[in-house]
């Protein structure tokens, strides 16, 4: 006898819709089961009985709304991931930006974060600025996410031993507390970086950003939505400015003014006005 779906097509339509309709983010067949298996977890934890119960609850209580969206996000990032966008992030980017702005008296490099997971990324690129960034010249940077419980994590800058791999030793000796539960990053470093929540799919309060990293975070949307979300970075960027995006992400064939840069590292894209 064949096992009953935990979501009828119905459900999962309407599950579909709301996720989409709050977040931007897109469920197919292909990646169902990754919203039953967030979607069970949240009916124990909450004691709700069906999953109509618990989409009736969610439609009506924004709070639980908020928990839900948190925990279908897929939170999988380690520190320095893809390593040649790093090395061109501070053998091409930063020698570009750096040599615009000084003629200007502009010695801020402005760095969005979007989608930062648990803090890996914006401390990773932290880390590297605080080392390779031009004398005389300052960072800052916005991290971002739609998961408060991300955000919690990356605000609070813990990591076991196993989620420091990639770091080199150096950094990790200048820029982490460590003893045998694992590893902190120092205040200097944390108070360096502003976690705030962002839903992509909303304009952004933030402007004027040289950097802007989204890395394996446009896969989850749908074309319409991925457009969108592009388009609010290049009103959230400066002239002359830089995009970073997923190794298996692409903007060809969307709508954006955004130009294609090939480096000997990696590829990104350019807003140059």
């Amino acid at each position: 006898m064949a096992e009953t779906a935990f979501l009828s097509d119905a459900e999962f339509e309407a599950y579909r819709k709301l996720i989409y309709l709050e977040s931007g983010i897109h469920f197919t067949q292909t990646n169902r089961s990754i919203l039953e298996g967030r979607l069970k977890e949240r009916l124990r934890q909450n004691g709700a009985a069906t999953p109509k119960a618990y989409f009736d609850l969610v439609s009506a209580n924004k709070e639980e709304k908020n928990v839900f969206l948190d925990a279908i996000t897929t939170n999988l990032t380690r520190f320095f991931r893809n390593q040649p966008h790093f090395d061109a992030l501070e053998r091409f980017v930063l020698p570009e930006l750096t040599a615009l702005k000084k003629p200007s008296g502009d010695f801020t490099v402005r760095i969005w974060s979007a989608g930062c997971s648990t803090g890996e990324e914006p401390y990773s690129i932290a880390m590297l600025l605080s080392e390779k960034l031009s004398p005389g010249f300052k960072y800052e940077i916005v991290a971002s996410d739609l998961s408060l419980k991300s955000l919690i994590t990356a605000k609070e800058g813990f990591y076991d031993k196993t989620r420091v791999v990639g770091v080199p030793d150096a950094y990790l000796k200048k820029y982490f507390d460590h003893n045998e539960s694992g590893y902190r990053i120092k205040d200097g470093l944390k108070t360096s970086i502003r976690f705030d929540y962002h839903n992509l799919k909303n304009i952004s309060p933030w402007r004027n950003f040289d950097i802007v990293f989204c890395r394996n975070v446009l896969i989850y949307f749908d074309e319409a939505a991925q457009t969108a979300v592009v388009n609010h970075f290049w009103n959230s960027m400066t002239s002359k400015s830089f995009l970073y995006i997923g190794h298996s992400e692409s903007l060809f064939g969307m709508n954006t003014k955004f130009e294609f840069v090939k480096t000997q590292w990696t590829t990104l894209y350019k807003k140059w006005i």
